[in-house]
């Protein structure tokens, strides 16, 4: 587990870090007495509770310029990515998604958990955007 939007899929004697598509989540520190972005850590354990040592099955996107393949992960036919969204651990992500990649129920997932103030919606107007973040920490 890296942090809330980026995993470690293991499987078929490969092991590689994966992506999840059409989400951002909270940042996490990766230095010490360095404080991560507000639900960072929140959205990590989330994530980990859904998918850490299960067997998933993934939709593949292709990659990202980092080299990281960009997935879908279901669990019993539950999209978790969009379950991510839907419980406000993570946004929509606001840059271009890949062509198949079907973003209209991700932004009704997202404007329902702003509306009920889940998870990093409940920082009303101190909500900052993880790519937001990302640029005010380089």
């Amino acid at each position: 587990m890296y942090d809330g939007d980026i995993i470690k899929a293991v499987g078929h004697d490969i092991e590689t870090k994966v992506r999840l598509v059409g989400i951002d989540a909270p940042e996490t520190s990766k230095r010490k007495r360095q404080p991560g972005q507000p639900f960072g850590r929140k959205a990590e354990k989330y994530l980990a509770g859904l998918v850490l040592n299960k067997v998933v099955d993934i939709k593949g996107y292709g990659s990202d310029r980092y080299g990281r393949i960009l997935v879908e992960i279901y669990i019993d036919d539950k999209n978790i990515n969009l379950e991510m969204v839907k419980t406000g651990y993570a946004e929509v992500y606001s840059g271009s998604p890949p062509r198949r990649l079907y973003m209209k129920e991700y932004k009704k997932a997202e404007d329902w958990a702003r509306s009920a103030g889940q998870g990093i919606w409940s920082q009303g107007e101190k909500f900052i955007s993880p790519a937001l973040w990302r640029k005010s920490k380089i």
